[in-house]
């Protein structure tokens, strides 16, 4: 995915430009990142493919999506035979109508997503433009809008979602907006501001854009779930009735901010730094304990990258340089076989392929902006 990286945004330090007294530490940064991953891939090589080129093949193409894109990222090839079996494998999920999920399944967006941004990463040649154009058209085609009967005021116009009820949530929501980038969508795109239209109402912000009634009983700045159907938050409900704000969402909604042009001085910017700002954390998912773990490290690394500050800033004026960092923290729970695991099985981090694509992803954009 191609990085975006704004300017100074207020109370955050820019820099990291590695300055002489920065540039041997930014080496061993490198080096450990270097490292860990090429552990991460021995595991993923030697014990986490099966015969069929899948990667947990049982939980559906998207694993072997997001594996296969994380072994791309770090500069393996699409020849490389663990690759090119898992891009045969997924190519069976390509449907007629141009998704890539498998067959009678309810998470068409988050399977076609994670697929479009995997052969884009993998269409050095020009082999799958048909395939990523017709993936395109099919995710446009399922986004909540006109078309699918929601007009601008139903609170999932503009979303995606997966389940039997299509509930549209900023997690799939956010998924197939790295996909439209991807697929080389700009940040003006029709689709994009669409999406935008259901991010910015999933903060806990009022703002012209978000005129929910979920903000004003917890306007904390932060993100949640989902503002369709009722409303719902992962982390439950404040005491007074608002949707719990928690930190996987929150980087997911940040980072889909920039990604639709939403500039560094715009109001929802600010409130969601100030969130993170209250909130910095790599031992939690904030709001959410080690739930998802693995899937925080991952917005928190795009988000952060996305956001162009190589030395946050938290709260308590505490200044972190968050690369290197989650290197350090994600060095330290890696296990001995290379893989990493989360001791909390919720949203399926009990399984090692996810959480160790999960781990990569992050370390990807753990790089030195300069290298």
């Amino acid at each position: 995915m191609q990085k975006k990286h704004l300017g100074m945004i207020v109370l955050l330090v820019a820099g990291f430009a590695l300055a002489p007294t920065r540039a041997g530490q930014a080496d061993e940064d490198v080096a450990r990142l270097q490292q860990i991953a090429s552990r991460g891939i021995g595991f993923l090589r030697s014990r986490g493919q099966a015969a069929d080129g899948s990667f947990s093949g049982a939980l559906g193409p998207a694993v072997t999506a997001l594996t296969t894109t994380a072994l791309l990222q770090h500069g393996v090839t699409p020849q490389d035979n663990t690759v090119a079996r898992a891009l045969a494998y997924l190519e069976k999920f390509v449907q007629s109508d141009g998704g890539i999920y498998q067959s009678g399944t309810y998470y068409k967006n988050y399977e076609t997503s994670l697929a479009l941004i995997c052969f884009q990463a993998a269409n050095k040649d020009g082999r799958y433009k048909k395939l990523l154009a017709d993936a395109e058209k099919f995710l446009k085609d399922l986004q909540w809008d006109q078309g699918e009967g929601k007009d601008k005021s139903d609170f999932a116009f503009g979303g995606q979602g997966y389940g039997k009820n299509k509930r549209a949530d900023l997690s799939n929501t956010s998924f197939f907006v790295e996909a439209l980038v991807a697929a080389g969508n700009k940040s003006n795109s029709d689709a994009i501001q669409r999406a935008l239209v259901f991010i910015a109402r999933c903060q806990n912000h009022e703002s012209a854009a978000n005129t929910t009634p979920f903000a004003a009983k917890n306007p904390d700045g932060g993100f949640y779930y989902t503002p369709d159907s009722g409303g719902y938050s992962q982390a439950g409900k404040t005491a007074a009735g608002g949707l719990r704000s928690y930190g996987s969402m929150t980087y997911a909604g940040l980072k889909s901010m920039i990604y639709a042009g939403v500039g560094p001085e715009d109001p929802r910017v600010k409130a969601a730094v100030e969130w993170l700002r209250g909130h910095y954390d790599l031992k939690t998912n904030p709001g959410m304990g080690t739930a998802g773990l693995f899937y925080y490290y991952h917005t928190f690394a795009k988000a952060l990258d996305a956001l162009g500050q190589e030395v946050f800033v938290d709260e308590s004026g505490a200044r972190h340089h968050w690369r290197k960092e989650l290197i350090a923290e994600l060095a330290r729970r890696q296990l001995q076989d290379g893989s990493w695991l989360n001791s909390n099985q919720r949203w399926y981090e009990a399984d090692a392929n996810l959480v160790t694509a999960y781990a990569l992803l992050a370390l990807h954009y753990c790089r030195p902006t300069s290298e």
